[in-house]
C-alpha cells in the first residue's frame, strides 16, 4: 500500500501572524526584508551550473557546492514541489571585503546560520518541507573537510547559485531590480530563499 504524504500546512499562503513573527526573528540576523514569492519565479539556468563549474575555486571543494548540489534537471524537479517560497534579503558593507576575510566570514556565517535557524522555525511551526537555499557560499568551515565528512551537517545547505538558480533574473521575476556593487566600497545585498510549502 502506498503511503501519501500529508503536508501539516498545506495552505498556499503563510497565515499574517506568522510572517510577522518570522520578520521579527530574520531581523535578529540582519535580515531587512522578507517576501513571500511562487517557486514558479525561480529562474533556473544551466549557465549557472557552468560558472560555478569554471569560474568558482569551490567546485568539487565544498559540500554546498556542484557537483555535491543536484543537478539543474533535479533542481527544477524539487521545486516543483513548493508552491511557497520566501525570499530573504539583508545588505552589507564591508569596504574590504577582499582583504578581511574574518569580518566577511563573520558576516555570512550570520546570515547562514540566521536562515538555517528561520527554516528550522518553520518546520517547527509545522511546514516539515522547509528547506533552505543561502547566498554565497559555505562559510561555516575555514577550509571545507570535502570530501570527507561534514563538520556541520544539519546546517549544510546549498546555496543558490549552486542550485542552478539565476539569483539576478529571479529577482527581476518578483519586480526588484538588483543594485550590482561596482566598487568594493559600495553596500552589497546578500539574498536567500527558503522553500517552504
Amino acid at each position: 500500500m502506498e503511503r501519501k504524504v500529508i503536508s501539516f500546512k498545506s495552505a498556499n499562503l503563510l497565515p499574517q501572524a506568522l510572517l510577522t513573527r518570522f520578520r521579527e526573528a530574520a531581523e535578529l540576523y540582519g535580515i531587512e526584508d522578507v517576501r513571500p514569492f511562487s517557486p514558479e519565479d525561480i529562474v533556473i539556468a544551466d549557465w549557472v551550473h557552468l560558472k560555478c563549474r569554471y569560474g568558482c575555486t569551490l567546485y568539487n571543494r565544498s559540500w554546498c557546492c556542484p557537483p555535491a548540489t543536484p543537478t539543474p534537471e533535479k533542481v527544477r524537479e524539487i521545486l516543483s514541489e513548493y508552491s511557497v517560497a520566501l525570499l530573504l534579503q539583508s545588505t552589507h558593507n564591508l569596504p574590504s571585503f577582499y582583504k578581511d576575510d574574518g569580518r566577511k566570514r563573520a558576516s555570512l556565517v550570520r546570515c547562514w546560520k540566521g536562515t538555517v535557524g528561520l527554516e528550522r522555525m518553520l518546520f517547527l511551526e509545522g511546514y516539515h518541507k522547509a528547506f533552505s537555499l543561502v547566498g554565497e557560499s559555505c562559510s561555516l568551515c575555514r577550509n571545507c573537510a570535502y570530501p570527507k565528512n561534514c563538520r556541520f551537517p544539519q546546517e549544510k545547505r546549498p546555496s543558490l547559485e549552486s542550485f542552478s538558480i539565476d539569483v539576478i533574473g529571479t529577482l527581476h521575476r518578483l519586480g526588484i531590480t538588483p543594485k550590482l556593487a561596482k566598487n568594493i566600497c559600495e553596500p552589497f545585498k546578500y539574498y536567500a530563499v527558503i522553500l517552504v510549502i
